[in-house]
């Protein structure tokens, strides 16, 4: 008989999300404490936005923004090279049967979200807001 799992909306467990949350929580905390002894990663306040785990839970891809999207590529390239570093310490306070391989990206979505704004806020669209309001509904 097959085993349901409680889902998301997102269509992934609740499970995965509870993992890539825990892993999301000890990246945080090793990139906050400066454990990570590299110059860029010192440099630079990272947020960890999200992690979303594979459904064997062996992969993990992290989605990083260094703060005010200052040195991406720098910040990426640093986080790329102490990977093992990084997997080590999530291995360690994390129990779990495997060790979940990292791969790091920088998070688009906060780029994303200006671009819409940016596009709610030009002319044009205000015009055809403004339109929309003027006509009766029904």
């Amino acid at each position: 008989m097959a085993r349901q799992q409680d889902s998301s909306p997102e269509g992934r467990s609740v499970r995965l999300l509870r993992v890539g949350e825990q892993v999301r929580h000890v990246l945080s905390d090793v990139l906050m404490r400066g454990d990570v002894h590299d110059d860029v990663l010192a440099a630079h306040s990272v947020s960890v936005t999200e992690v979303r785990m594979s459904p064997d839970l062996r992969h993990a891809t992290v989605f990083i923004k260094p703060l005010l999207g200052a040195d991406e590529a720098a910040v990426l390239k640093a986080l790329r090279t102490n990977t093992a570093y990084l997997q080590r310490e999530v291995a360690g306070r994390i129990n779990l049967k495997y060790a979940a391989k990292l791969k790091f990206l920088v998070d688009e979505s906060f780029d994303e979200g200006d671009r819409i704004d940016a596009l709610l806020r030009s002319p044009k669209v205000a015009r055809d807001l403004e339109d929309e309001g003027d006509q009766p509904e029904g």
